[in-house]
């Protein structure tokens, strides 16, 4: 079963197909039989409702990692083009309905899911819910939050791109790979790649590249890039090979594109060479493959920067995605403080 395809919905037929999908994903997540159960509802009701509501429709499945790598969860991701939700707050009330139905969709969703978050606009909405193996202490949540969308290429059993994160005293490490070309060759090239950035993440980018340019001889070769941020100075290291992707977005509109040279690791590369960025406070990071088109501002998108990573890429992905190649979007936030309770 593909987890990284897209499941367009149009008709009744895919709403099943979603719920199979998060089930078969809860069992290798080892849920409990009633999360699992809780997994097929939600998938079941974003289905339904983007089967009855929405244009152009999509669910995106994503098995979720701690911050130390350990599968923890899933994540189920609800795109549509549009009208948007002209009353959020109603569209969440029970037996509110704009189609004849009882109306309980978005409201079982967001009892059954442990997080919900929504962004809704006159271009579409993307609805993000995510379940956990256990149910999370947002006490001990990380300081910066990850969030992507991971599809191949349609047709293909298997995405040529592969990515991972890391985070460990202060240090948040992020990679993406873009295996050549499509299908399990790509796959394995990538997939190759991330297993030197798992036992490696340590290391400094250009270090890192240099180990998977070695790595990465047998196999087809790549496009990969290693991003490290250091939380606490507020500064990034990036090096690259190939078109991979990365930019830092300034809370007051300034953007640093990052650097990567020419070149396949594991073939042909130049120099591989380190640049740093300054990643001021409430910045947002963004790494992509180059099945996104680089002409997007998020900008136009307003409070779109303000919602968490995964609505970001979600959004990114369905408005730009080159819809002929495997795409990874992967967005990095400071998470907002939080309120102290009076």
């Amino acid at each position: 079963m593909n987890v990284t395809g897209a499941i367009a919905v149009t008709e009744a037929s895919q709403v099943a197909e979603g719920r199979r999908l998060a089930l078969w994903l809860a069992s290798h997540l080892d849920f409990s039989e009633e999360r699992a159960g809780r997994a097929a509802l939600v998938a079941t009701e974003l289905g339904t409702n983007l089967h009855k509501h929405a244009r152009s429709g999509e669910l995106l499945f994503r098995p979720l990692t701690a911050p130390g790598g350990e599968l923890a969860g899933l994540e189920i991701l609800a795109l549509d083009k549009g009208p948007g939700m002209p009353d959020l707050v109603m569209s969440r009330r029970d037996g509110h309905s704009t189609t004849g139905t009882l109306g309980h969709g978005l409201g079982t969703v967001e009892r059954q899911a442990d997080e919900t978050e929504i962004y809704t606009h006159t271009s579409g909405t993307a609805l993000a819910a995510r379940l956990w193996r256990n149910p999370p202490d947002t006490r001990s949540r990380p300081r910066f939050e990850v969030g992507a969308v991971h599809v191949s290429k349609a047709g293909e059993i298997a995405c040529g791109d592969d990515w991972s994160w890391r985070m460990r005293d202060g240090r948040l490490s992020i990679f993406l790979a873009d295996g050549l070309g499509h299908g399990l060759p790509a796959h394995e090239a990538a997939a190759a790649a991330t297993r030197v950035f798992a036992a490696q993440h340590e290391s400094s980018p250009s270090r890192l590249v240099g180990d998977v340019h070695a790595a990465l001889r047998p196999t087809r070769g790549a496009a990969v890039a290693a991003l490290s941020i250091d939380t606490e100075r507020g500064t990034a290291a990036f090096a690259g090979i190939g078109n991979i992707a990365g930019l830092v977005l300034h809370s007051g509109g300034r953007r640093h594109s990052m650097v990567s040279h020419n070149g396949t690791a594991g073939h042909t590369a130049g120099r591989i060479q380190e640049f740093n960025y300054p990643v001021p406070p409430q910045s947002l990071v963004v790494m992509f493959s180059d099945g996104l088109a680089t002409h997007w501002d998020i900008d136009a998108y307003p409070g779109l920067r303000q919602r968490p990573p995964a609505l970001i890429a979600g959004v990114l992905y369905r408005d730009f995605s080159r819809r002929r190649d495997d795409v990874t979007v992967v967005v990095v936030r400071e998470r907002p403080p939080v309120a102290e309770k009076l």
